[in-house]
């Protein structure tokens, strides 16, 4: 992921905050993989394996925050060298908020078990949308591994697929909650659910658009995919085009 320096001091430290996100990013995938599984058997010791991992994943995320000041205050990077670790430390930060999306999902299906009510709700759709945002969060890793700016951008479009998921389920949701009202208040817990496996999309992407960040030193938050494409092929003279 880094360029070679005068200073092989430099290239270690560099490359080993890069080995910790990575790391990171791991922990968080089998956090959020181990919050699907809770919600697809509605199993609590999967739900318990989840809040115990966030200890893990917080304590981490406060390491690499504390490595990459150390790193900034003792070699006062520019130009790329600052975009890259600015690019770990909000990698990391959204990592951690996925972390913790995760413990939400957690906590919501212990509530459903308790509520006894979780065999009869609609869960299926969801399942999907937990899959969807499992899956993008292991395509973005990889994305931020190789630095690959055209997985980055199919990584902003698949965080719409997510999100048209959640839309589905919302108003499949409500239907099914007009239909039995006994049901509102476990209903609610699927809602929660489902707005943080929504999040989690929202993280990934913003882990792509960091990944666009570092390698063109272009910011394309709040952008629409389009927009993203059409200033990548500007960047690029339209030499390599860059497909939504």
């Amino acid at each position: 992921m880094t360029e070679k320096h005068l200073s092989s001091q430099f290239d270690a430290e560099l490359n080993r905050v890069s080995a910790r996100v990575m790391e990171l990013g791991g922990l968080v995938e089998s956090q959020i993989r181990t919050a699907v599984q809770a919600l697809t058997s509605f199993s609590t010791e999967a739900v318990d394996q989840v809040v115990a991992t966030e200890k893990r994943v917080n304590a981490m995320e406060m390491e690499i925050d504390h490595e990459l000041s150390s790193i900034i205050a003792r070699r006062q990077p520019t130009a790329r060298d600052l975009r890259l670790l600015i690019a770990f430390s909000k990698a990391t930060a959204n990592l951690e908020r996925m972390g913790d999306e995760a413990h939400k999902m957690a906590r919501m299906v212990q509530s459903i078990i308790e509520s006894g009510a979780a065999r009869s709700l609609p869960t299926s759709d969801l399942r999907v949308a937990a899959e969807l945002a499992s899956g993008l969060l292991r395509k973005t890793l990889d994305a931020f591994a190789r630095l690959d700016t055209q997985v980055a951008v199919t990584i902003l479009k698949d965080d719409d697929l997510i999100d048209d998921e959640f839309d589905g389920f919302i108003r499949k949701l409500i239907t099914y909650m007009m239909e039995d009202p006994r049901k509102i208040s476990a209903s609610l817990d699927l809602l929660f659910l489902a707005k943080a496996i929504e999040r989690i999309g929202d993280h990934s992407k913003n882990v792509a658009e960091q990944v666009i960040y570092l390698v063109e030193g272009m910011d394309v938050r709040h952008q629409s995919v389009e927009q993203v494409v059409s200033a990548l092929q500007a960047s690029a003279g339209l030499a390599s085009p860059v497909r939504p």
